[in-house]
């Protein structure tokens, strides 16, 4: 979803392995995972390639997400204890510092806490499962480093602390539909954009990529 690694780049498990440390073996079952779930192709004669992807698509994901998201944070609304209150006024707090230092990585950090705090005080295993489920097509990190995200989530968030102390439920469900959206209409547009720029020829084949080999590293690890 960053656009690093195109859609219909091909992705070798021998290149992976090589750039991972590891046996070929271990890299083609990380990406078979991939294909499992979609990430990837299986293209006869060719091997796997990254799979087909728009910025409509990642629109489609936020839009799912959004749904989910926003009951669970209406439910919070009504469950939330002063202490809750405090614990994620606390971490929006560090997260306005963190982008005030353009510390990215502790940017991220705090919004992926914040998020989890707000599910975990709406108390519904079951639908916090679901949301599992969706969020794992959606990237956690490079957020930051999309335009207008860092000041986006600092004002959104304000708005879901708001709802979530008076205790409305359908204030804090709009508010957190709307941010879900908003984060992800961000991404599918710096998507478009990055998709839309001519491509290097060195790009035809996967050989180097911090974005992807994260990605790659995650799935071995996952297998292994």
């Amino acid at each position: 979803m960053s656009g690093e690694i195109r859609p219909g780049t091909l992705v070798r498990p021998e290149t992976i392995g090589e750039d991972l440390g590891i046996s070929t073996t271990p890299a083609r079952e990380a990406l078979q995972a991939l294909r499992v779930e979609g990430f990837l192709e299986l293209v006869p004669r060719r091997g796997f390639v990254v799979a087909p992807l728009t910025g409509q698509d990642i629109r489609d994901l936020f839009q799912v997400q959004a749904l989910i998201g926003g009951e669970l944070a209406a439910r919070a609304a009504t469950k939330a204890t002063a202490q809750d209150v405090a614990e994620l006024e606390a971490l929006h707090h560090e997260l306005i510092a963190a982008a005030a230092r353009n510390d990215h990585d502790r940017l991220e950090e705090k919004n992926h806490a914040f998020h989890r705090e707000i599910n975990l005080m709406a108390d519904s295993r079951k639908i916090i499962w679901m949301l599992g489920l969706v969020t794992r097509y959606v990237p956690r990190q490079f957020y930051s480093s999309i335009p207008g995200w860092p000041q986006a989530t600092v004002t959104d968030h304000e708005e879901l602390l708001e709802g979530i102390r008076s205790g409305d439920s359908d204030k804090t469900r709009a508010a957190m539909v709307a941010h879900i959206i908003h984060s992800g209409e961000l991404l599918a547009a710096n998507f478009d954009e990055r998709l839309a720029e001519p491509l290097p020829a060195t790009d035809a084949e996967l050989t180097q990529g911090k974005t992807g080999t994260s990605r790659f590293e995650a799935s071995v690890n996952a297998t292994s």
